[in-house]
């Protein structure tokens, strides 16, 4: 599955740091932030804090970058978010 096919896809089809990030795909902080705490390992950690960071929490988020093992991420959101999805997929795929 591409990004593309991922940003159409129905929810129903994922689970873990991918519905994280579908959720938040549509807008919907509040309920990627609520699947992303229960996430464990290092994509629900590297989720979590682009979650934070997104929300303007920096600290919160360097926290969680550190529990992911990545460096922290300063460029635009977007990009981001489509990297986590892309890594992933390519994993998971």
């Amino acid at each position: 599955m591409t990004v593309e096919e991922f940003r159409v896809a129905d929810g129903e089809k994922f689970s873990g740091a991918l519905l994280a990030l579908w959720w938040d795909g549509r807008g919907n902080w509040d309920k990627a932030h609520e699947v992303t705490q229960e996430v464990e390992g290092r994509d629900g950690a590297w989720v979590h804090a682009y979650l934070h960071r997104k929300e303007g929490d920096l600290g919160n988020a360097g926290y969680w970058y550190r529990q992911a093992g990545r460096a922290v991420a300063t460029g635009d959101l977007k990009v981001e978010w489509e990297r986590i999805v892309g890594e992933i997929l390519g994993r998971d795929g």
